[in-house]
């Protein structure tokens, strides 16, 4: 225990200012961890962690801060991660609350800098998007449109729009025209919240395809 150093709020604050690599760590649980966060911080929960790090943070001397909110479990993911094979881990100093106290802003949710980048999107690029009664009524209606699913393939097993097609974002602009041939199809891109539909949907957009595309408005 007494090998771990610390690090505080400023300390992270100037290596994000001088874009130096780091990794800031959340080792509690997915729901604590959204419930407020610093914004440029990964959630690895303690229980996953030998599971999961060594994908997440491949190089072994990433500069990594690890923090919980008074759990006792940063000082555990900490000595875990040295024993792993990293070599430069520390301790947030006072934890999440003293990030807090140090005026460091929280933030809510999860994923929050990519849905915040989805709505500047959105709100700079007018995004098209139909409801979810719209795209219900085309659905019914038998009418010429198609459904993109553009979560993951686990995600889009796990519930999706009866007829949807699974087509994780990054194949959108490369698979479309074989799943819309047709110029007049109306393609809808749904995602399970908001972002990956609107991002989806704008790279359609700016692709130049054809044919006529919309979000899902707030996801499946």
């Amino acid at each position: 225990m007494t090998s771990v150093t610390t690090r505080n709020y400023q300390d992270i604050r100037r290596a994000l200012l001088a874009h130096e690599e780091l990794a800031l760590v959340d080792v509690r649980e997915e729901d604590p961890f959204a419930q407020d966060h610093p914004l440029f911080a990964a959630n690895i929960p303690l229980s996953k962690l030998e599971i999961e790090v060594y994908d997440r943070l491949p190089r072994r001397d990433t500069a990594i801060t690890v923090y919980d909110n008074g759990e006792g479990l940063a000082v555990l993911a900490a000595e875990r991660l040295l024993a792993l094979g990293y070599s430069n881990v520390a301790v947030l100093d006072g934890g999440l609350a003293g990030w807090r106290a140090s005026g460091g802003e929280l933030f809510r949710d999860v994923n929050v800098p990519s849905k915040a980048f989805g709505e500047l999107v959105e709100n700079v690029r007018h995004t098209p998007s139909l409801g979810a009664e719209q795209v219900q009524a085309l659905l019914a209606g038998n009418a010429n449109v198609v459904v993109l699913d553009a979560r993951r393939f686990d995600e889009y097993q796990t519930m999706s729009i009866p007829g949807g097609i699974s087509v994780p974002g990054a194949e959108l602009v490369l698979r479309v025209a074989e799943l819309a041939p047709d110029p007049a199809t109306q393609v809808i891109v749904n995602c399970a919240g908001r972002t990956r539909s609107i991002i989806g949907t704008q790279s359609l957009v700016n692709a130049g395809i054809p044919n006529p595309v919309a979000a899902l408005r707030n996801g499946t």
